[in-house]
């Protein structure tokens, strides 16, 4: 292409912008809410993950006794697990704040299920070591289901 067809590309171009910033012009803070929305973006596993860390660093230094407490949320959801180790296995007592229509405790290709009480507290005994995850079924306010998964965990 020769400088003429760029220069009136270039013309045509800025025609353009100009018509759609007069007519649909970009909110003022565009920039900063998506600025926001990319940096919480998946924070609530990074928080889990780093509740992980920082609990079993802990555990240790405080007690004889091998316990952890670990917190999951998801902003709408917040699961609470409290791991006691007992003879060589582990007993996990939990609390949710939603209406919990199913629990499962998923550790490889076994699953451990429990029932909420309407408190919101559930249990699982004799859970051997080892990595696992919570799956979650719950009730909305509106009514609607809605899964809810934490990352995965060791106990």
């Amino acid at each position: 292409m020769e400088t003429e067809d760029f220069a009136a590309d270039a013309a045509i171009f800025a025609r353009l912008r100009g018509v759609w910033e007069d007519v649909d012009p970009m909110p003022t803070d565009l920039v900063d809410r998506m600025v926001a929305a990319v940096a919480v973006a998946d924070l609530t596993r990074e928080y889990a993950l780093l509740t992980l860390v920082e609990e079993s660093q802990l555990a240790a230094v405080r007690s004889d006794t091998d316990t952890a407490t670990l917190q999951f949320s998801d902003g709408s959801t917040t699961v609470l697990l409290h791991v006691t180790a007992t003879d060589g296995h582990r007993r996990i007592d939990g609390w949710v704040d939603a209406a919990a229509l199913a629990i499962r405790l998923v550790q490889g290709d076994s699953e451990i299920a429990a029932t909420a009480t309407e408190h919101g507290r559930f249990s699982f005994d004799d859970v051997p070591p080892g990595v696992c995850r919570l799956r979650l079924v719950v009730k909305e306010t509106s009514g609607d289901l809605r899964d809810f998964q934490t990352p995965q965990f060791e106990v």
